[in-house]
C-alpha cells in the first residue's frame, strides 16, 4: 500500500471521457492506453482524435486494444491514428473464426490510461458510447477512478511489462527492449492505495484474495457491485460466513441482461445468498457493467474485474484498492442512490414461489457454466 494519492471518482461516461480527453489534451511527453473495446462509434471517434492531436504535438502515444474485445471495430477505424503515429499493438489477435482453447479466452480486460507520469486512470468502462446496448433510455452505469500520486509508479510498470511482452510476440526478431519509464510520481493527496493485478504468472489469484480478504475482515458492511457474479465457493463462503457474523451484505447484480444464460447462471445461487440473509439487488435503470466494492466505509475497490470464472481464472485484470473513509463513502452514496432508483431487491419468499421450469433453466446454466469451467481448466481453482 502506498500513501499520498489522491483519487476522484467517476460515474459513467458522462464523468469519465471529458476527464480522459481532457488529460489527453494536457500531454506533453507520453500517453499509454490498454482498453478492451475500443469502438467505432462517437465516443470512440472523440478518443481516436484528441490521441492523434496528442501526436500531432509530439506525444509518445502507445495504445493495446484487445483481439476478441475490439474484434468487431473495422480495421480502417484505426488507420488515422497508425498513420499519424500512434503506437497501436493488438493483445491476442483473433483470426481463426470458429477455434477454442483456454488460450484464446485469455483476454486482456483491463482499463487504464497514463498520462505524462502525473495522471491515470483505472476502471471498467471501454472506449464505447455509453448508450450503446445500454438496454434502456439511460446510460450504461460503470465507474473508473482518475489518480494522481506514488501508486501511478506500480500501474506504469504492470503497462510497461504487459506492452513489453506484446511486443515480443509481434516483432518476434526485430524486439528491443525498452527501459521501463523512469516516473516519480509526486505526493498528491492522503488516500491510501494499493494497485492489484490478476495475470496468468505471477497474481493468479490475487484479485479474488483481496475480496476474500476485506470481505473476511468486514465488521458492520459489505457492498458489491458487480455485472457478471459468479463467484466460486471460497468467495461465496465469505459472503456467507460475513453474514453470519451480523454483517450486512448488499449484492447489487444485473437486472437488464446482456448474457442472460449467465444471468441464469447466477441466479441458481439466489437462493442460498438470500438464505444467508444476503440482500440481492437487481438493477433495472440500464445495463450495469461497474465492478465495484465497498467495505465497512474503510476500504473500496474500482476496477475491471468481475467475480466470475472469466476474471477471476482467465483474464488480465486491473483494480485499485482505496483505503480511506472518504472515497469509501462516496462510492457507498453513488452505489445507494443507484440501488433507491433504479433497484429491485429481491425477496427470498419471492424467489421460491419460482415455477420449476425456471429452476430447472437457471441450473442447467448453472451447469452449463461449470462444465465450461471443467472444459478449460478452471474446475478445481472454482471452488
Amino acid at each position: 500500500m502506498l500513501d499520498g494519492n489522491q483519487f476522484t471518482l467517476l460515474k459513467n461516461g458522462a464523468e469519465y471521457f471529458p476527464a480522459l480527453i481532457a488529460a489527453i489534451d494536457a500531454a506533453t511527453l507520453e500517453i499509454r492506453i490498454e482498453v478492451y473495446i475500443f469502438c467505432d462509434d462517437a465516443t470512440g471517434t472523440l478518443i481516436s482524435e484528441a490521441l492523434v492531436r496528442a501526436v500531432q504535438r509530439g506525444v509518445v502515444v502507445k495504445v493495446l486494444i484487445d483481439g476478441i474485445g475490439s474484434k468487431e471495430t473495422p480495421a480502417a477505424f484505426f488507420t488515422p491514428m497508425g498513420e499519424a503515429g500512434v503506437k497501436l499493438m493488438v493483445f491476442r489477435p483473433d483470426h481463426r473464426r470458429f477455434h477454442f482453447s483456454k488460450t484464446r479466452l485469455r483476454r486482456n480486460h483491463r482499463k487504464i490510461a497514463l498520462i505524462d507520469g502525473k495522471v491515470g486512470f483505472v476502471g471498467g468502462l471501454n472506449f464505447i458510447d455509453d448508450m450503446t446496448d445500454s438496454l434502456s433510455e439511460h446510460p450504461r452505469y460503470d465507474y473508473a477512478v482518475k489518480i494522481e500520486g506514488p501508486v501511478l509508479k506500480e500501474i506504469y510498470q504492470a503497462v510497461h511489462q504487459l506492452w513489453q511482452w506484446v511486443a515480443l510476440q509481434h516483432l518476434r526478431g526485430r524486439f528491443a527492449a525498452e527501459p521501463a519509464p523512469a516516473w516519480e510520481p509526486a505526493m498528491a493527496g492522503r488516500h491510501r492505495a494499493l494497485f492489484v493485478v490478476r495475470d496468468n504468472v505471477r497474481h493468479r489469484h490475487a484479485i479474488e484474495a483481496l475480496y476474500r480478504q476485506a470481505i473476511g475482515r468486514a465488521q458492520s458492511s459489505v457492498l458489491i457491485v458487480c455485472a457478471y457474479f459468479l463467484p466460486g465457493r471460497r468467495l461465496r463462503r465469505r459472503l456467507v460466513e460475513a453474514a453470519a457474523r451480523g454483517v450486512s451484505v448488499t449484492i447489487l447484480l444485473q437486472g437488464r441482461a446482456d448474457h442472460p444464460l449467465l444471468q441464469m447462471a447466477t441466479r441458481a445461487l439466489y437462493a442460498q445468498l438470500l438464505g444467508a440473509n444476503i440482500t440481492i439487488c437487481e438493477y433495472q435503470k440500464s445495463m450495469l457493467h461497474a465492478k465495484v466494492a465497498v467495505v465497512d466505509d474503510a476500504w473500496a475497490t474500482v476496477g475491471s474485474s468481475n467475480l466470475d470464472p472469466f476474471s477471476l481464472f482467465l483474464n488480465r485484470e486491473a483494480n485499485v484498492a482505496v483505503f480511506d473513509v472518504g472515497f469509501a463513502r462516496q462510492l457507498r452514496e453513488s452505489v445507494t442512490a443507484e440501488i433507491e432508483s433504479g433497484g429491485l431487491i429481491c425477496k427470498v419468499e419471492d424467489w421460491r414461489k419460482r415455477s420449476h421450469l425456471v429452476r430447472v433453466q437457471e441450473w442447467l446454466a448453472y451447469g452449463m457454466a461449470r462444465w465450461v469451467a471443467g472444459l478449460i481448466g478452471l474446475s478445481k481453482r472454482w471452488e
